[in-house]
């Protein structure tokens, strides 16, 4: 990468989506040919010590327990952004106010309203902004879209998404960030994945019937404590969609779904054919098209160099791409994006439009009726 200019990159947050962020940075540079490196300049945290603790195991030059210095260095020309949820608003808003570009993770924000001050600020500042959906990096979507668009599997007809996981099963798993009230919830934790999916293959959804439940009414106040307090969030949000193409369906958020640990998944049905997809088997794509009576069934594609940028990671079919490698993938495209001047994908409006299905689900779960946008 000598040479090339560099790019310099602030993180703020490192916990599980902030080493994400920070493996992509370092590994991308030896995957893609792009036409700038990434400068791992400096790292933020909840406090000074585990800052700088991380910035050293991470890579990065610095640390600070202080965001606003971060967002006002110099040195840095892109802002990631993996702290809680309820936290996004501000940052973000600091970083544009100072010029930078925004990769931030989902959901952009809590509330449809923060999320358009969000973009609407992005917008003015003429800025960069990429929200980690990292999902549709998989080549195995690209390929569903590809299949939808040219109309292969004939008029879509349904949409059927899921995105359950196992994490909030157990009751005694302790509150946190993601049962705040404020923004908490699996719709608002997990349900903005499928949706984004759902937005990306299928267009735009413009009415939602929603219903939620909590499954456990309380857990306890923080790890280890027999204190409990309870539970003021959902567990699971089932919901039905209707798509501006006239395409209807079913979407799911479930984090409290014994025995699925990545079920993020759909199956589509058009009047030719049909998809279907888990996250679970990230690698394969089944379609089903008309056969001979008695030979029908789906076909499992299976992801390899045919299925762009799989080749930039292994020059054989069925090694596998990982959860990793689409972030990897996310950063490539991101710094491709700042390099040349273009605008990110998904980027805050888009992400916008994101939350406000969340919120419109939300609303309708409260009031108990078919809710437009």
């Amino acid at each position: 990468m000598s040479g090339k200019k560099t790019v310099g990159i602030g993180l703020v947050g490192a916990g599980f989506m902030g080493r994400c962020h920070a493996n992509a940075f370092r590994s991308v540079g030896g995957l893609f040919d792009l036409p700038v490196a990434p400068a791992l300049e400096i790292l933020a945290d909840a406090t000074e010590q585990s800052a700088r603790r991380a910035a050293a195991e991470l890579g990065f030059n610095r640390g600070t327990g202080d965001w606003r210095l971060l967002v006002a260095d110099p040195a840095v020309d892109i802002v990631a952004v993996t702290a809680p949820n309820a936290l996004h608003e501000p940052i973000v808003l600091e970083a544009l106010a100072h010029g930078k570009a925004v990769y931030c993770e989902k959901p952009l924000s809590t509330t449809a309203a923060s999320a358009l001050r969000m973009t609407e600020a992005a917008e003015a500042a003429g800025a960069l902004t990429v929200v980690g959906f990292n999902f549709l990096r998989n080549p195995m979507i690209r390929l569903a879209r590809e299949i939808i668009d040219a109309g292969e599997i004939g008029e879509v007809a349904s949409f059927r998404g899921r995105h359950a996981e196992n994490y909030m099963a157990d009751p005694n798993v302790p509150h946190s960030f993601r049962t705040d009230p404020a923004g908490g919830g699996a719709l608002a934790d997990i349900g903005s994945h499928v949706i984004s999916m759902a937005r990306h293959l299928l267009g735009p959804i413009d009415g939602v019937s929603a219903e939620s439940r909590t499954i456990h009414s309380s857990r306890p106040v923080s790890p280890g404590s027999d204190k409990r307090a309870p539970v003021e969030v959902d567990d699971v949000t089932h919901a039905l969609v209707r798509f501006g193409n006239g395409a209807t369906g079913t979407l799911e958020a479930n984090w409290a779904a014994t025995g699925r640990t990545m079920d993020l998944s759909f199956e589509i049905a058009g009047t030719r054919g049909a998809i279907a997809f888990s996250q679970e088997r990230m690698n394969e794509l089944l379609v089903w098209t008309p056969g001979r009576d008695g030979r029908t069934g789906f076909t499992r594609i299976e992801s390899g160099p045919a299925h762009p940028p799989y080749g930039r990671f292994c020059p054989a079919p069925g090694h596998h791409l990982g959860f990793n490698d689409l972030k990897v993938i996310e950063v490539a495209e991101l710094l491709a994006a700042f390099a040349q001047g273009s605008k990110g994908y998904p980027d805050f409006r888009e992400a916008y439009e994101v939350q406000r299905i969340v919120d419109a689900m939300q609303r309708s779960a409260k009031n108990g009726l078919w809710t437009g946008l």
